[in-house]
């Protein structure tokens, strides 16, 4: 019965492991465009981004699109050599490391109207919570582009434990605990 207990338990440390990420649908209700004047500035500055964590872009793609860009072409809207362009309207865009990851669309005008978005994908801390409240959608999730961070340099890195190593670690402990009890 004890060895019951400690796989339920080493099972629902791997599913708190797996859940730290976060969705989140660009613009919330209003997704990605020109016509909900959205301070996608103000709906950034709301969020807080960690590694890991999926940004999902819905547009109606016969009049916008998704690049993903440099600072200085961020700054000036400029949409000559983005790093990647996305156009399928269900775009889901995997953060993969820290620092800031710049977008805007593409579409002549609309970047200077405030279609761009400035996301910071922060250190993880110690005093971090586990979760992000994730988006829900009725849709199945579109499949997903993993892209690294724009060259902007982000804050000091934290010499804390990550959560999956302290996942990795109590599992460990319980797998040993398991196979303990059964040998006794």
């Amino acid at each position: 019965m004890a060895a019951k207990i400690v796989v339920a338990l080493a099972c629902m440390v791997v599913m708190l492991g797996l859940s730290e990420a976060a969705v989140y649908k660009v613009g919330d209700s209003a997704g990605w465009t020109t016509i909900a004047n959205v301070d996608y500035k103000l709906w950034a500055s709301t969020k807080t981004f960690h590694i890991g964590d999926t940004v999902l872009f819905e547009y109606n793609p016969q009049f916008h699109n998704v690049m993903r860009v440099t600072h200085a072409m961020y700054r000036s809207c400029n949409n000559s050599n983005p790093v990647s362009t996305f156009t399928t309207g269900n775009d889901s865009v995997t953060l993969t490391n820290h620092g800031h990851h710049f977008f805007f669309c593409g579409v002549p005008g609309h970047c200077m109207a405030g279609q761009k978005l400035d996301l910071n994908v922060i250190h993880p801390v110690s005093s971090t919570p586990l979760f992000d409240p994730p988006i829900s959608s009725s849709s199945p999730p579109p499949p997903t582009t993993t892209i690294p961070a724009a060259g902007v340099p982000g804050p000091s890195p934290s010499h804390a434990a990550s959560l999956p190593t302290v996942v990795a670690a109590v599992v460990s402990l319980l797998v040993s605990l398991v196979f303990a009890n059964f040998a006794s």
